[in-house]
């Protein structure tokens, strides 16, 4: 019984420091450096000293999104001359490539074979001449800002990714889908910042990053998270990635928790996928604190704490029949509380009734991304390509 009790409780410090003891710790430690050792923000720079840019969008049959992109992109605020609008379209059988042509300051990389979004990446960076490469995905708009704001932070010559922020838009209240991805990505944004402050973010948005184009490394096409594996390889070789809410990137969230359930486990299957070809970055030498903050932002989330929040219930549930006048029956009260709140959350969604609870809706989204996790394991042994279906959005 003892052994049952060091497990159980090892779990649940596991648990919370990977949801809530990390946020503190880094809150803390962001509090001393800003006291003692203060970060200098770079000036913006004016037009003549920007640098050339290129932005580039990966595509596959993304016809109907094709003008609304390029509004967007033609409304972005930095000059014209010094800016390369450049869309990567792999495999398009669409009409994509057609409404392209439409436009004489877009760059058109195409290949005519689909390998995936990692394969685009590698063919498209060949073509990019300018010093420095933005990312954004063609069904998400940025503001007009962005670049200028992602321009000015890599003055810091450390500095080998900037990410923008990835912010989620629900089409109607009571979207659980979109809702709960949007709030889990305030919280996600609040730790990026805070990580970026302290010494670099882990891993960057998809939505939204630019990179120096001279250290990007060419990754297997069956790489699964391309935007974190590019970003996080720059922090292995000692570079650091800055975050800004500055620069951000507008989408809709999924079209349902079904097609949010495509998103997540993809990502779950990606960071296990990632965990495995970062090794370096699991030793605390060279570089002690990107260590911690990998292991307390990333591995722990997609690996070792959804495995003990499984045993953690079980554990509990042994320990509570043997004790039963111990806090180990509170404790698996409030376990069994939170996951008849996550049901009734599941309930709701799949109702669509408008009727909502907020903390149904926090539980059963919070549960469902760790439920993910197991999905995207099995995801990861059958996956052996980096192409995939993509989530519908609402």
């Amino acid at each position: 019984m003892t052994l049952i009790k060091i497990l159980f409780w090892i779990c649940l410090a596991i648990a919370f420091y990977t949801y809530i003891g990390y946020g503190i710790l880094l809150y803390i430690l962001v509090r001393i450096k800003r006291a003692t050792n203060p970060r200098k923000e770079p000036l913006m720079p004016n037009d003549s000293q920007l640098p050339d840019m290129t932005l580039m969008i990966c595509a596959y049959n993304e016809e109907d999104i094709v003008e609304e992109k390029m509004q967007n992109c033609n409304n972005i605020d930095y000059p014209k001359e010094k800016l390369t609008i450049m869309w990567v379209t792999d495999g398009s059988s669409d009409g994509t490539n057609d409404k392209l042509k439409a436009y004489d300051n877009v760059k058109v990389v195409f290949s005519p074979e689909r390998k995936g979004k990692t394969a685009a990446l590698n063919h498209g960076i060949k073509e990019v001449t300018s010093p420095l490469c933005s990312f954004t995905d063609a069904n998400t708009m940025i503001n007009p800002g962005a670049l200028k704001e992602i321009a000015r932070l890599f003055q810091d010559p450390k500095t080998a990714c900037v990410s923008g922020e990835k912010r989620v838009a629900a089409k109607q209240q009571g979207d659980t889908a979109a809702e709960g991805e949007g709030l889990y990505w305030k919280y996600e944004s609040t730790l990026k910042k805070w990580d970026s402050e302290l010494n670099s973010a882990m891993g960057a948005a998809g939505e939204l990053f630019a990179i120096r184009t001279n250290l990007y490394q060419t990754m297997p096409e069956d790489t699964l998270l391309d935007d974190f594996m590019i970003s996080m390889l720059m922090v292995k070789d000692g570079y650091r990635i800055a975050y800004t809410s500055d620069a951000y990137a507008l989408e809709y969230g999924s079209a349902d928790m079904q097609e949010e359930a495509k998103r997540k486990r993809r990502i779950a299957a990606g960071g296990l996928q990632s965990i495995a070809r970062l090794k370096p970055l699991l030793s605390p030498l060279p570089q002690p604190l990107t260590w911690l903050q990998y292991v307390s932002h990333r591995v722990l989330r997609w690996s070792v704490t959804p495995v003990c929040m499984v045993l953690m219930f079980f554990l509990n549930i042994i320990l509570a029949i043997a004790m039963p006048k111990s806090i180990y029956l509170i404790t698996l009260l409030a376990q069994i509380l939170f996951y008849t709140l996550a049901l009734l959350g599941h309930t709701q969604a799949n109702a669509r009734d408008g009727k909502e609870n907020k903390l149904a809706k926090i539980c059963y989204y919070f549960t469902f991304m760790n439920i993910n996790v197991f999905r995207g394991m099995k995801y990861l042994a059958k996956n052996k390509t980096g192409a995939w279906e993509k989530a519908k959005r609402s």
